[in-house]
């Protein structure tokens, strides 16, 4: 969990279900009359002012959505930031942009009531073993972070603490949100949005669930154990519930500090790898994936910078609240179609988007190989030969340059340049958080610079079935 903080903190998350329901209720309605009146009109407009007006429209009616959403705060607010990160395939491009800047409306609980969470949770003799500080170092929508310091043994803790009542505010927060939505007309209901909202209505019982995310973490941290360019938090149990999830405290630097920005080359590359072959053994060998690409959830602790750190650089995994199992149903024809793509068979990974079921067999060929080709270009920094690459992703060493070559960008323009948007059709709700996790990759390893090839890898995980425990390099 990282998130910003704004404002002064809060005395409580208001959750009740009725204040809730009926503050959006009348945002809806607003919205919605409003749009009513703006379609009503705006088709006695010129056919070439027509869109600019309706986009208008659409933009600001998001706007009045995040208002609305960032006043409840708790779970309607992640709920917001999850319809942000994986809404893309259902929502208007004007509704998905305005939810992000959610992301910058966090505000704490005062300190009186967090104290009163922990002491119903931990007990007021156990929450006596422990020195915790006030002030929060991170606060998101459904709770904050706290550090500690437990007194027998000055062990550093963290104390992920939620916020009370916002688990059980979830589903009508859902039900709710998704109404304003409807009422204001920002979405059309169908039956792949309702399989999409409950996807959402589930990883959101996931993200409040500790029990769960503190076995995963620890689940994590012992599939990392033989890798030591990872650290995982060790969760102690002792002083977690329902509630509170407790951990070590793991420092480190933020990706996109100034000092890891200024690490050599060489140094900023070995952390990208590792970064790319964490995700490989995610898909190729656990089927589990932490799936939520927010650099709040990586720290980089630097070789030697205390006594008794590491020797080598590594990255800290934080906050497994997001985590995702793939059965293999899913899973092979996405390893399939990933083997196609470096294989360069058009062929096999048209074959593995129909079976996806975002891909028809009876589209126009030209339709199909196009929507391969867009497959195929993802794959482009772990080709097998650099010859295809632009000149600006290529370093003097003919290594592949991850942050100039914009791959994401360039991917995304040559899916609206073809026919394929026309065509589209939404992917099953995994491959939208398999895609979005694949981005969130690519984008950490540009933040860092970093400069190198990932086929080595790849063919590693597709061809050389590399144990659980595999240490990379």
């Amino acid at each position: 969990m990282a998130a910003k903080r704004s404002g002064n903190p809060v005395d409580r998350i208001k959750t009740g279900s009725f204040e809730r329901r009926l503050s959006l209720t009348r945002a809806g309605l607003f919205a919605g009359t409003r749009m009513a009146g703006h379609m009503a009109t705006n088709w006695l407009s010129k056919k070439e002012t027509r869109e600019a007006r309706h986009r208008a429209m659409l933009s600001s009616q998001a706007q009045f959505l995040v208002d609305e959403l960032g006043k409840l705060k708790g779970s309607v607010v992640k709920i917001g930031q999850v319809m942000a990160l994986y809404g893309e395939h259902f929502l208007p491009e004007e509704v998905t942009e305005a939810l992000h800047t959610l992301e910058d409306q966090t505000t704490s609980l005062a300190w009186p009531s967090i104290e009163r969470v922990l002491k119903a949770e931990l007990g007021a003799e156990r929450l006596a073993e422990l020195e915790v500080d006030p002030e929060p170092i991170g606060a998101a929508s459904l709770g904050q972070v706290h550090r500690a310091r437990r007194r027998s043994d000055d062990l550093e803790l963290v104390l992920k603490v939620q916020y009370p009542g916002v688990a059980d505010a979830v589903d009508g927060d859902l039900n709710s949100v998704a109404n304003l939505l409807r009422i204001a007309r920002l979405v059309s209901f169908g039956p792949e949005f309702q399989d999409w909202l409950e996807e959402v209505r589930e990883m959101m019982h996931r993200e409040v669930d500790y029990r769960l995310e503190a076995r995963t973490t620890a689940k994590f941290r012992d599939m990392l154990k033989n890798d030591p360019r990872f650290v995982v938090p060790r969760v102690l149990e002792r002083y977690s519930s329902d509630l509170v999830i407790a951990s070590t405290y793991e420092p480190g630097h933020s990706v996109s500090s100034v000092t890891v920005r200024e690490l050599s080359l060489d140094r900023r590359s070995d952390l990208g790898r590792a970064a790319l072959e964490l995700f490989f053994r995610e898909l190729f060998v656990w089927g589990e994936m932490q799936t939520d690409p927010n650099f709040g959830n990586y720290r980089i602790r630097l070789a030697g910078e205390r006594d008794g750190g590491p020797d080598h650089d590594q990255i800290v995994l934080l906050d497994f609240g997001a985590v995702q199992s793939y059965s293999s149903e899913f899973l092979d024809p996405v390893i399939r179609m990933i083997k196609a793509s470096y294989e360069k068979d058009l062929d096999d990974v048209i074959e593995g988007g129909i079976e996806l079921r975002f891909m028809r067999r009876d589209w126009p060929d030209d339709v199909l190989k196009r929507f391969g080709e867009v497959c195929m270009s993802v794959l482009e920094p772990l080709a097998e030969s650099p010859e295809d690459w632009p000149p600006e992703a290529v370093n003097e060493y003919g290594q592949y340059r991850w942050k100039q070559s914009e791959l994401p960008s360039r991917v995304a323009r040559q899916a609206a340049r073809s026919a394929i948007s026309r065509y589209f059709r939404i992917p099953p709700k995994e491959f939208v958080f398999l895609n979005r996790k694949l981005i969130g990759v690519y984008t950490f390893i540009a933040v860092l610079n970093a400069e190198f090839n990932g086929e080595d890898l790849l063919r590693k995980y597709l061809y050389g079935n590399p144990p659980p425990d595999d240490s990379g390099d």
